[in-house]
């Protein structure tokens, strides 16, 4: 019977296959993609959603853009794993790649987020001999031009609107006023806060009236 020889003892990194990792290093303001902080978006209610068919909108104020640090690295034993990994990473950078995702699911917000190649650094680390404890490391950096979004709201469509007019500003109070409502023309007839405007008929009721007297004809009503 032969022994087997025992094998020497291995001291420091052990790694067969290549690795990578990703590490979130900060995140920071972007001014130069700031907009009007009192613009908002509106949208309905998408089939599957909660409010699905209900007279209502989802409501949000625009994003704050922020840019996400991010560091990825990729470690491997010699330099043909790693490289490998390497050249399917950079040709996709110019130096940005945008991806298109959604955002918020709710409301199904989409945005194209760029991702930003910032540097490349290469270390070549080792112990004691060069062909068994060398241990290569790519790190990557990237900033991430994202959003950050605030609360959804949920509002009721608009289905009275009411105008006051008048002639004189400082002296004289509202003299004509002129009103729009949202009525079913089905029988027996929907109330109006449960038309829902794609299926249920319905028409704009338009009025003008005076708003001191009865008698509209002094204002050719």
């Amino acid at each position: 019977m032969i022994a087997a020889e025992p094998q020497p003892e291995r001291t420091g990194i052990q790694m067969s296959l290549p690795h990578m990792s990703f590490e979130i290093k900060g995140i920071e303001y972007d001014a130069s993609r700031k907009l009007v902080p009192t613009q908002f978006t509106k949208t309905r209610p998408t089939a599957g959603s909660d409010n699905e068919n209900q007279p209502v909108q989802y409501s949000q104020f625009v994003p704050v853009p922020y840019n996400l640090n991010v560091e990825l690295a990729v470690i491997s034993k010699n330099q043909n794993d790693g490289l490998q990994i390497i050249e399917q990473i950079l040709p996709s950078f110019h130096p940005s790649l945008n991806i298109s995702i959604e955002v918020i699911e709710e409301t199904h917000e989409e945005r194209d987020i760029a991702v930003v190649l910032n540097s490349i650094n290469y270390v070549d680390e080792y112990e004691g001999d060069f062909s068994q404890r060398r241990l290569l490391l790519w790190t990557l950096s990237f900033t991430v031009k994202t959003y950050l979004f605030g609360p959804v709201n949920v509002q009721k469509d608009i289905r009275t609107v009411k105008v006051d007019y008048r002639s004189d500003i400082k002296r004289r109070p509202a003299e004509i006023r002129y009103s729009a409502a949202v009525q079913s023309t089905e029988e027996p007839p929907i109330p109006p806060e449960e038309i829902d405007p794609e299926t249920d008929p319905y028409e704009i009721v338009e009025t003008l009236e005076d708003v001191h007297t009865s008698d509209s004809d002094f204002f050719g009503l």
